[in-house]
């Protein structure tokens, strides 16, 4: 039975990568790390159970710009998870799939974070616990340490990453140049623009766009008068 529930699974799922965290600066009263880095990449295949598309509340548009809140749930087999990552001795927690965990999806160059994992669902068929659900979320990147070595991984957190670490002088030992004062810090370069590296944060484009958003006032729907 296992066997084949794993065949299917190669069959009709998806490859993806499940890329374990490891946390750096754990906060054990809270239980969290916002210091996560994830430095390895294990290829695993997975059924996604929404195969009509991403669930959840889609696009949406907040104070903050535009929000994208895809969810996907992915069935992973146990004893898969267990041969490639429990084994690997990489992950957080070694008995099943931790909340934190990253799945980078190929096919849509998506990384989903699981943010929770139900154990016993389907109910012990024919006595035994076959598969994990991953029930996940599109992840909300704040300039995780990726190092995989997967170039497609790496590339793409690098390509959103606004980390001003990542923009530091470096000098021919590879450590960084500081600057000449009691608290030194690094000499950034030119190239750490925001402007450049999330064209979105310019407003321009809605001002040109929208007609109905001013930017440039106070109050973007024109000032009342009393």
């Amino acid at each position: 039975m296992e066997d084949i529930i794993i065949e299917c699974l190669k069959i009709y799922g998806f490859d993806t990568y499940y890329i374990p965290r490891q946390a750096v600066n754990e906060d054990m009263i809270l239980g969290e790390d916002t210091l996560n880095k994830y430095s390895s990449a294990y290829p695993l295949e997975m059924y996604m159970q929404n195969v009509t598309g991403f669930e959840g509340d889609g696009d949406l548009m907040s104070k903050f710009g535009v929000e994208i809140r895809d969810t996907a749930t992915f069935i992973v087999a146990r004893r898969r998870w267990d041969e490639v990552i429990a084994r690997s001795g990489d992950a957080v927690l070694t008995t099943r799939p931790a909340e934190g965990d990253i799945i980078y999806f190929p096919l849509t160059k998506a990384f989903f974070e699981i943010k929770f994992v139900e154990s016993t669902d389907p109910f012990f068929q024919v006595g035994k616990l076959y598969v994990y659900k991953l029930q996940c979320e599109l992840m909300q990147y704040s300039s995780e340490i990726f190092n995989t070595g997967i170039s497609d991984i790496d590339g793409v957190a690098a390509d959103k990453s606004a980390d001003i670490n990542a923009f530091n002088l470096l000098l021919e030992n590879g450590t960084r140049a500081l600057l000449e004062e009691y608290n030194p810090a690094g000499i950034i370069l030119q190239s750490y623009n925001l402007g450049t590296i999330f064209p979105n944060t310019d407003n321009e484009d809605f001002t040109s766009e929208i007609s109905v958003l001013d930017f440039s006032e106070r109050n973007p729907f024109g000032e009342i008068s009393v």
